[in-house]
């Protein structure tokens, strides 16, 4: 594997992030201007209009009406959604702050190796798991945060603990998490909009009038085929945060520890046991140095490798140890 810069991956990663933040909102408007065009289409408005006025023009003035409150709403999810991550991932992962009185032990590992890359402290939270996994996350230097969980701090010899924390950091530096946090952000917005969907669909079925019910049948029709292809779209967002980034951060251990056999060992007992019991969500499953998830062991493995968010982890340990 070619390594890549720390400097070339921080321009990356600032890169792909303004990248998603220009792509989604076009990606809102389109979606948007899509479910118009088909509402107009199936709703049977067109033959309610006199004169020469096509399908493409009632779409685009029910667009030009509805489009504000959609980009608003979209926008403000979007900015709770985003600098309310530290506590949506800590509620998602069940991470809590580790203070230094209870485990010294891995605040002298931490501060050692931001001392010698000239990092500042993130915070470290813990999760009270006994299974092995660890990620990072945060968006700038005062919400970086570093979580471990229980087994992964108690199984570890200090060297390969170093080497998971060193990993976590590297990510960090990296601006890795920062791209993360804004994927999850976007694959959230429309996973809410199909939930809201179906849910009305659900409580509408039992109320109203027939004409009114196959009314609404339809606008949650639409509602939702839109939102499943947007949903389709912001997954292959995620999916230009390329798996390399695991690579890299492998890479990055080795240089800060200078021991790359540490983390090879260190991802060796992590792949035993990576299953975090607090984690449900996918996009959040994405964080950790292994998938939390037990999606290896299913039959669809094979398939999911196409569109996993990590690399095997058997290639990673395959990689360190030819260091």
């Amino acid at each position: 594997m070619q390594y890549v810069g720390i400097q070339t991956q921080k321009s990356r990663n600032n890169f792909r992030s303004l990248l998603l933040l220009c792509l989604f909102p076009l990606l809102v408007c389109v979606l948007v201007l899509l479910f118009c065009y088909l509402y107009v289409m199936f709703s049977g408005a067109s033959n309610q209009v006199q004169g020469e006025v096509t399908l493409t023009q009632l779409a685009m003035g029910v667009f030009v009406q509805i489009a504000p409150y959609v980009l608003g709403g979209v926008l403000v999810w979007f900015l709770i959604a985003y600098f309310a991550n530290t506590s949506i991932i800590n509620s998602a992962t069940g991470s809590i702050p580790l203070s230094r009185q209870k485990n010294k032990r891995v605040y002298n590992l931490v501060e050692n190796l931001c001392m010698s890359q000239g990092m500042k402290m993130p915070r470290i939270n813990v999760i009270n798991d006994n299974s092995l996994n660890a990620f990072a996350s945060g968006i700038n230097e005062r919400t970086y945060t570093v979580t471990l969980s229980r087994g992964i701090i108690n199984k570890l010899d200090d060297q390969e603990l170093e080497a998971v924390i060193a990993h976590e950091l590297s990510h960090i530096r990296n601006h890795d998490v920062r791209l993360l946090i804004i994927s999850i952000v976007f694959v959230g917005i429309f996973a809410m909009v199909a939930q809201i969907a179906m849910r009305t669909a659900y409580y509408s079925s039992f109320s109203g009038r027939k004409n009114d019910k196959n009314g609404a049948a339809l606008l949650i029709v639409l509602v939702l085929l839109v939102a499943a292809i947007g949903y389709f779209f912001s997954i292959l967002m995620r999916f230009a945060i390329s798996r390399k980034r695991e690579y890299l951060a492998d890479a990055g251990s080795a240089e800060m520890t200078k021991n790359p056999l540490a983390l090879a060992s260190a991802l060796r007992k992590i792949s035993a046991d990576p299953d975090i019991e607090a984690v449900k969500r996918d996009d959040v499953a994405q964080l950790f140095i292994q998938h939390p998830g037990k999606q290896a062991e299913s039959v669809l493995s094979g398939m999911s490798g196409l569109f996993a968010t990590h690399p095997p982890i058997e290639k990673r340990i395959q990689i360190l140890e030819q260091f």
